[in-house]
């Protein structure tokens, strides 16, 4: 069974991809997030020349075909093109056998604990504690995630003394029964992160998300062997080579690829089962409200060693979104007869 056509549908923000084997079967999937315009493009000029025509059934195949025909390339914009082609036809072969994804991946459906992952530092902690006891009470979350320091911040602060005020308003405001995690956006030295890490030890925060910056493993390393909590990363990473050397050097506690990041589902399970083997758990990054939650839902429950959340990123409530807002109106479509003339 051929794949026939590919066609994106996109606005800058988020983008989908719709794909139609030669029998008319289809399935959706999406580009990662953020320039997905840009990320569209990439579909159509070094995926689909090397999709196209290929078995639609041959998924593992195709997620390792792309890198080799695009060896000259292998940055961030092509996995998070392969992406919305490979969930593509994950979905269309999910309708197809009638199954779910994380069941043909080798795993079964299960509940998930999510936590609410803010995405704000232009909010006061008296705000955010505001904000989260809404969440906790309304939604019942019992675990949420917050940001400190600034995002890449060479030390600094969102605004001076915002850190050591959020950390315990936090904990104070949402109680012991509630799991905090922090995500710091490569924001610290390792002696600064190792500093912020004693206030979030000592305020009993589980879980220390990207101190350094991410490319800086033996930074992050240097922290990770400082602290008692768990320091995580590896959102940014795509590059399998990468992930082999920081998973060996052990620079993490907590492993956290993004299946939109990373080119789909198949090389995010490689990325998991490559943790697993060296007894890392794998909590995944999803931080954005689009298809990546329900993708990262589907891995959760087929690779070996899920970690404890589902992270789901805040606002919680989607009713008032218009599809129309989402730019399916612009469509570009590759297709297998156009592609050979």
């Amino acid at each position: 069974m051929k794949i026939q056509r590919i066609e994106t549908f996109c606005d800058p923000f988020v983008g989908f991809v719709r794909v139609t084997a030669e029998d008319g079967s289809q399935g959706w999937g999406q580009v990662s997030a953020y320039h997905a315009d840009l990320t569209a493009q990439i579909v159509h000029r070094q995926v689909a020349p090397w999709a196209l025509g290929q078995d639609a059934t041959d998924i593992h195949g195709l997620s390792a075909l792309v890198p080799e025909r695009e060896h000259k390339f292998p940055g961030s914009h092509l996995y998070r093109a392969l992406c919305g082609v490979e969930t593509a036809l994950w979905d269309r072969l999910g309708k197809a056998e009638g199954k779910p994804v994380c069941e043909l991946l080798g795993g079964a459906p299960r509940r998930l604990r999510a936590y609410a992952s803010s995405m704000k530092r232009d909010i006061t902690p008296k705000d955010e504690v505001r904000r989260l006891q809404g969440l906790r009470d309304q939604y019942g979350f019992d675990a949420f995630k917050f940001r400190v320091g600034a995002e890449y911040g060479h030390d600094k602060d969102e605004w001076p003394g915002r850190t050591e005020e959020i950390v315990p308003a936090m904990r104070q405001g949402l109680g012991d029964a509630v799991e905090l995690l922090v995500d710091a956006n490569s924001c610290y030295s390792p002696t600064r992160a190792i500093e912020v890490g004693r206030l979030l030890e000592a305020n009993g925060i589980c879980h220390f998300e990207e101190p350094c910056p991410y490319w800086e493993l033996e930074q992050t390393r240097t922290v990770r062997e400082a602290l008692s909590i768990d320091v995580t990363g590896g959102e940014q990473d795509c590059y399998l080579p990468m992930w082999k050397h920081m998973i060996a050097m052990h620079a993490v506690d907590i492993v956290q690829p993004d299946v939109c990041y990373m080119g789909g589902m198949v090389r995010s399970q490689q990325v998991a089962q490559m943790a697993h083997a060296a007894g890392l758990p794998c909590t995944p990054h999803s931080a954005n409200l689009s298809l990546v939650t329900l993708f990262t839902m589907h891995l959760l429950c087929a690779i070996p060693n899920p970690g404890k959340y589902l992270e789901f990123s805040m606002p919680i409530r989607l009713t008032q979104v218009d599809p129309e807002l989402i730019g399916l109106g612009a469509c570009h479509r590759t297709d297998f007869d156009r592609l050979v003339l």
